[in-house]
């Protein structure tokens, strides 16, 4: 039965479309639902993760509701770093948590670990609690709890960064299904990234890390608000194809 699923899939310009149709008939028969449904909605653009409920982000399962940001392959070497920065029973804050894939690794990796999440969305709050994350509603850093200033020793975020202006670049699926705030970063695509560059010093400690993902010249351009409160050692993480990946940043030890 999935050599005619995978030729609809492949069809309609789906990548892998033999990986696809065997997991979407696992899926069919484990929840009972209608296969033909399933091949229509990711024949229509809609995420994988959505249909099947979940993904693997470091090696791990993680469960992605529908309407919740599906966690990137390219977002793995950041999280990984956290991993590494992030002393085994150390404290760590994720914002914008989305399903709270790198908060769920850093517990994997840290059980002993404090880990906190937050996201403005509610929907993105819940996922993420059902993967066993410390999810809380809210704007950025506004809901975290006053014990945790000065004491992180790592703060992760993934925001919206993509420049609106080039929003329209996007492929049309992405466009068409994920949520725009989880992807608009406003002019530039560095507004939220700004914002969590001037609250990260609250809740860091000295010699805490902060790890932001952005891409193209963002580096760049928030370099001078990264030198304003952190030591002027700050790495920019490249992929293996030398890309731009993101920005990791150490508060000024005492």
């Amino acid at each position: 039965m999935a050599d005619p699923i995978a030729r609809a899939l492949a069809a309609a310009g789906v990548v892998a479309p033999d990986l696809e149709a065997a997991a979407l008939l696992r899926a069919a028969r484990r929840d009972g639902r209608d296969i033909d449904e399933l091949v229509h909605r990711r024949a229509a653009g809609e995420p994988f993760a959505w249909i099947v409920g979940r993904t693997t982000f470091c090696g791990i399962d993680v469960r992605v509701d529908p309407g919740v940001y599906v966690p990137r392959p390219q977002t793995e070497a950041l999280a990984r770093r956290a991993v590494d920065v992030l002393p085994p029973d150390g404290v760590a804050i994720d914002l914008c948590t989305g399903s709270g894939a790198i908060a769920a690794v850093l517990r994997s990796h840290r059980p002993a670990a404090r880990v906190s999440a937050t996201d403005v969305d509610a929907r993105a709050v819940a996922c993420a609690r059902s993967n066993g994350v410390d999810a809380i509603s809210g704007d950025l850093d506004e809901p975290l709890p006053a014990d945790l200033r000065s004491h992180a020793d790592v703060l992760t975020a993934v925001v919206p960064y993509v420049p609106t202006e080039e929003l329209h670049l996007l492929p049309r699926d992405v466009l068409a299904h994920e949520p725009r705030h989880a992807l608009d970063g406003g002019e530039g695509g560095i507004e939220l990234l700004l914002r969590v560059i001037e609250l990260a010093p609250r809740w860091l400690r000295p010699g805490g890390a902060l790890l932001l993902e952005l891409g193209g010249d963002q580096a760049d351009l928030v370099g001078p608000a990264l030198r304003v409160t952190f030591d002027d050692d700050i790495a920019v993480l490249r992929d293996e194809d030398g890309d731009v990946r993101g920005v990791e940043a150490h508060i000024a030890a005492s």
